[in-house]
């Protein structure tokens, strides 16, 4: 629950007072065309990275292999894309770091430890369909 407030709440404030302080800064209208350019440029750059994981997950399948480093890549780019699109600085740097395949990497690795943690604890729900 802590961390649902700090993520409706805490990030739009920090968020907020950035491009507050940009704006005093570089001024309202070169702020603005700031936030529109890194969210044009990241969904173009999201889209790219997407359509290139596509084409390595669908090799993947049918050279018989399961995919799964492809389709944690491709949540990866997914949710960079969504935070690209979130108007705001912070969330624009967090975006194109899940973007470039170095950072993405380390991403993965983070996100398998944590899905490999739950799964030790029990706390994933396992559905089997008949």
């Amino acid at each position: 629950m802590i961390y649902l407030m700090i993520l409706f709440i805490g990030v739009p404030l920090i968020e907020l007072s950035l491009l507050i302080k940009i704006g005093v800064v570089w001024g309202v209208l070169n702020t603005v065309l700031l936030v529109i350019g890194t969210g044009v440029f990241g969904a173009y750059l999201a889209r790219i990275q997407g359509l290139m994981i596509l084409r390595e997950l669908q090799y993947e399948i049918n050279q018989g292999r399961m995919p799964a480093e492809k389709i944690l890549d491709g949540m990866i780019v997914f949710c960079s894309g969504i935070l690209l699109l979130t108007p705001g600085l912070l969330t624009d740097i967090c975006g194109f770091l899940g973007l470039i395949p170095g950072t993405r990497r380390l991403f993965k690795e983070w996100l398998k430890k944590k899905i490999r943690a739950m799964i030790d604890r029990g706390s994933t729900i396992t559905i089997i369909k008949n």
